[in-house]
């Protein structure tokens, strides 16, 4: 399934089950649920546990966050990995 698929898919589940039916949506509550996320990720890598799910989780809230504020994030990926390719290593800082 192209990323274009996973975002509509994400979305329009999340909204399913309610998570956008606030009549105000707050941009920065779905920013955290993203960041709460990556944390169990590392929490979940700290403890020896397998992170697969975890970091399903990550793409899924990210791939629903994208679908509500309508970000074409596979043109995005592109652009932006086209930028990368021209930075230096380690975009030139030291490790």
């Amino acid at each position: 399934m192209e990323l274009s698929r996973w975002v509509k898919k994400c979305h329009k589940y999340a909204r399913y089950k309610g998570f956008w039916s606030k009549a105000e949506i707050n941009l920065m509550e779905k920013l955290m649920l993203i960041v709460t996320e990556v944390s169990e990720l590392a929490e979940a890598y700290r403890r020896g546990e397998v992170i697969n799910e975890e970091a399903a989780d990550i793409a899924i809230r990210l791939f629903d966050f994208c679908g509500f504020y309508k970000i074409d994030l596979e043109g995005a990926m592109r652009k932006k990995m086209k930028i990368n390719e021209k930075r230096p290593y380690m975009h030139g800082k030291r490790c």
